[in-house]
């Protein structure tokens, strides 16, 4: 999904360059969304159609080009967030794994128990262990080899011990005594001649001669220093370090004060206000352009749609509506639907009755035949509608009628659902689902009425009254909920006893169709039908 709205953004970017775009595109489109559909197909098939689906395109890619720079902040966002949470994961495996390795290689050694490293120190201090054992080889007793070792170098017959004894005059202690006290007095005589100042090289002498003239140099010296370094911290001077300090000083804060003013035009701040205002009025007027074009596109789709009311278009409209409604209904019972308003049927150049439904094999009366007129205009009354529907079923060899008003244009006096012989009067809005119910009322009973007309069904042993209780019990209830919404048009204060009302008469309504369908397949069973 978001690589399709980049695919979008990149093209509505590029497309800012007119001399980069084609002259016209082509598009060959499948719809399959409900919504869509629904809209589509209130428009007639056509130039009508193609311009209300440029229209609705165009808006969808405004929207599109508005909303594509939040939605890639927003997925670059969720990504990032996705990213540092999946390292965090794999850090936090990674660091319990390595103290877990960590922790077991530390127990293999130094475990109390059954640690490698106690083990082998038990090993080497137990006390017939090897360092025990190689101790007492080395230390223990007279034969032992450091025993051993000692009595040849420093026993009484040794070299040493003849060396340091102090009856021999070549022996070691004398030749020691002789030498420390020769070098001693060398020494002596050495360090008094350092110290002597009747000697004039001596040490002491020129330590003094040193100090004496070190001292007069160095207070003419570190007088000197004193006055440079008073001198670098006056401000009396130009080029000291403080002057030059304060100076540097200033022409910072200049500097600062220069760039952070709005009265100075080569300002940081000043560019950068004049930058966010040029930003800002673009978006301004990029907006207002958006709203300006959304505004103009609404208008006319609303006039469009007046002048279709005002038009013999609409009723074609809801012609149209009326045949889809027709062709969903059958083809879930496996009935046909034809449309012949454009036909001529028995009668002479009459064209009176918009569709036909013959009823499908798997119905008791198959091959009868339902004519449909649709109106959406304000001038036809009930007796009118009459009129026309009969000559309708006339001009159609149809078996039973059915005559659909527009909820914008039916007489104000006339109910949702009515009968009237062989002819059902219905009122449907193609916008409003609530109303399915009564045209689907409608069909149910005509195609139940069929099976009078039918002759492999004028039986005795056939019960009608079921059928004739749940048509009027359908018509009851019909004109029940056409009371409520009414109702509810008015008084929103019940509006829970309202829906309450409406879901009971639903129900009671799907009830009888329910028990219609019932009687249809008893009957259909004691014709013999398969």
């Amino acid at each position: 999904m978001s690589q399709t709205l980049q695919d979008a953004n990149r093209y509505l970017e590029e497309g800012t360059n007119s001399s980069t775009l084609p002259f016209a595109v082509h598009l060959d489109l499948k719809v399959i969304d409900p919504d869509t559909i629904r809209e589509l197909t209130q428009h007639a098939e056509g130039a009508d159609r193609d311009e209300f689906a440029l229209e609705a395109l165009k808006i969808g890619v405004l929207a599109l080009r508005r909303a594509s720079s939040s939605f890639d902040a927003d997925y670059i966002k969720r990504e990032t967030d996705r990213l540092l949470d999946t390292m965090r994961r794999q850090l936090e495996d990674h660091t319990r794994g390595s103290q877990e390795k960590l922790a077991g290689a530390l127990k293999h050694y130094f475990d109390p128990e059954s640690g490698q490293f106690n083990r082998r120190v038990q090993q080497l201090t137990a006390k017939d262990g090897e360092l025990s054992s190689l101790l007492s080889e080395s230390l223990d007793g007279d034969k032992s080899k450091l025993a051993q070792t000692l009595f040849a170098h420093f026993g009484e017959q040794s070299p040493l011990m003849k060396i340091l004894s102090p009856d021999q005059s070549n022996g070691l202690l004398a030749t020691l005594r002789t030498n420390v006290e020769g070098e001693l007095s060398k020494q002596r005589e050495r360090i008094l001649q350092e110290f002597s100042l009747d000697n004039p090289n001596s040490a002491l002498t020129r330590l003094i001669e040193q100090l004496t003239s070190k001292h007069g140099s160095l207070s003419k010296d570190l007088q000197g220093k004193i006055d440079e370094v008073i001198k670098e911290f006056s401000l009396d001077k130009e080029d000291s370090a403080l002057n030059r300090l304060v100076t540097r000083v200033n022409r910072a804060q200049e500097t600062i004060t220069r760039e952070f003013s709005l009265d100075n035009d080569q300002s940081s701040l000043k560019r950068m206000k004049t930058e966010l205002t040029t930003i800002l009025e673009a978006h301004v007027k990029t907006n207002a352009e958006f709203q300006e074009e959304v505004k103009i596109a609404l208008e006319k789709l609303d006039t469009k749609r007046k002048t279709e009311l005002r038009s013999t278009t609409h009723g074609n409209t809801f012609e149209d509506a009326v045949l889809s409604f027709l062709h969903d209904d059958a083809a879930r019972r496996g009935d046909v639907v034809e449309a012949t308003g454009n036909c001529t049927g028995l009668r002479k150049n009459c064209k009176v009755g918009d569709a036909v439904v013959e009823l499908g094999p798997d119905h008791v009366a198959a091959g009868a035949k339902i004519v449909l007129e649709a109106k959406e205009d304000a001038s036809y009354t009930l007796k009118k509608a009459r009129d026309e529907v009969a000559v309708a079923r006339s001009n159609r060899d149809a078996q039973q009628g059915i005559f659909v008003f527009s909820r914008h244009s039916a007489p104000p006096e006339f109910e949702a659902l009515a009968r009237y012989g062989d002819d059902v009067f219905v009122v449907w809005d193609a916008q409003d689902p609530q109303t399915d119910a009564y045209l689907k009322a409608a069909l149910e009973i005509s195609r139940a009425l069929c099976l009078r007309s039918n002759p492999e069904t004028q039986r005795d042993t056939i019960d009608w009254t079921p059928i004739d209780k749940s048509v009027l019990d359908i018509e009851k209830r019909a004109e029940n909920l056409e009371m409520i919404r009414k109702s509810a048009e008015t008084i929103l204060s019940s509006g829970g006893k309202i829906i309450d009302r409406v879901d009971k008469d639903k129900k009671g309504l799907l009830r009888q169709f329910t028990i219609l369908s019932e009687a249809m397949s008893h009957i259909k069973e004691l014709l013999g039908e398969p």
